[in-house]
């Protein structure tokens, strides 16, 4: 609600003329959105069953991805033809669409199925049979997960995994103006096309990898470190490749598709590693991951910026997507040598401290 808020005051910071307003509100935005990721995961913990973890957490995180697909359509869209003079609609309209959401969650949401109203009692009773015991006001062992390498794995690749991301979060929308001489309402109808590539990638690898675990009998690692790899490595190379395609538009934008669509492959591992770990700590791994991920979110735009903005050339934009791709080699190398997808020690602990 915080973030949904705010983004209806930017238009209102930026006719002001004040730069520092405009960042200060973008800053509290980002701190309002810092609660939902873990607090979601808090959520998954107490929600669902091990053996369908994978497919409920790509299902919610494709969510995700279409609301970049229907911010980037729209903020080209409305940009162009909108109200309030254009740019301004869009953040009235994302930032309303923001609160009713919110509104809803606050309606619909609980926090375990012991405190939901309307569910049946055999639901009830299958979902706390299946999650296990509630466990609350456990102490967090905080030496032992920051002395722990499956977490170090996790948060290194979701490093490398973000920067990917990231690079084409804002590269696209740059390249496809700078290099493919796009308008602003055909940048934001091909900018949001990897998107919805990316969502069904989640859905589709989500059920994919809860069925090789519990029907083909591979164990959770072996699957995390399956698709990690698939994603990451072959998203690099699409991301290689792109630049060399000369200036065939087509065959440019279908790479860049690809390479989100198989990205989201990675994210089908690294989405829900946290609850793979711990699921009593899950909100807390989750929330040191993503911050971890967060500074690749600070600087891959910091790296675009310093060898595009001057100099928007292809080879410039070759040089951005050899780095992505690099640090996606070691992100992906990092999980597969000290990646986990079993529950570690310190759950127990905390199980056994609960019981007592």
């Amino acid at each position: 609600m915080g973030c949904a808020a705010l983004t209806l005051l930017t238009p209102t910071a930026a006719y002001h003329g004040n730069f520092g307003g405009v960042t200060s509100v973008r800053v509290l935005e980002g701190l309002s959105e810092g609660f939902s990721l873990p607090a979601t995961h808090a959520l998954f913990s107490r929600w669902t069953p091990r053996w369908q973890s994978t497919r409920v957490v790509t299902l919610v995180c494709s969510g995700e991805q279409l609301g970049y697909l229907v911010g980037m359509l729209f903020g080209g869209l409305f940009s162009d033809y909108g109200f309030a003079g254009g740019w301004p609609s869009v953040f009235y309209l994302l930032g309303s669409t923001g609160c009713i959401w919110a509104l809803l969650w606050f309606l619909l949401c609980f926090s375990s199925p012991s405190t939901h109203p309307q569910i049946s009692q055999a639901e009830r009773e299958y979902l706390e049979a299946a999650v296990g015991p509630r466990v609350e006001k456990v102490k967090t062992p905080w030496r032992k997960i920051f002395t722990s390498m499956p977490v170090w794995a996790c948060c290194v690749t979701k490093m490398a995994y973000v920067w990917g991301y990231q690079t084409l979060v804002n590269g696209l929308p740059l390249f496809y103006y700078d290099v493919l001489g796009f308008d602003m309402t055909t940048n934001g109808l091909l900018a949001s096309l990897p998107y919805l590539a990316s969502a069904f990638m989640l859905v589709v690898t989500g059920m994919l990898a809860d069925w090789l675990r519990a029907q083909v009998g591979l164990s959770t690692t072996t699957v995390r470190k399956i698709f990690c790899t698939c994603g990451m490595i072959l998203s690099s190379m699409f991301l290689i490749v792109s630049p060399y395609l000369g200036c065939n538009r087509v065959l440019v934008v279908v790479a860049m598709i690809v390479a989100m669509g198989c990205l989201g492959m990675a994210w089908a591992s690294l989405s829900v590693n946290a609850l793979d770990l711990s699921v009593v700590h899950a909100a807390v791994l989750l929330g040191i991951s993503n911050t971890a991920a967060t500074l690749s979110c600070i600087a891959a735009p910091q790296v675009i910026g310093a060898l595009t903005n001057y100099n928007p050339s292809r080879a410039q934009w070759r040089k951005v997507f050899y780095i992505a791709a690099s640090i996606e080699w070691f992100g992906c190398l990092f999980f597969i040598l000290f990646g986990s997808g079993e529950l570690q020690s310190w759950q127990d602990d905390a199980l056994d401290a609960n019981s007592e």
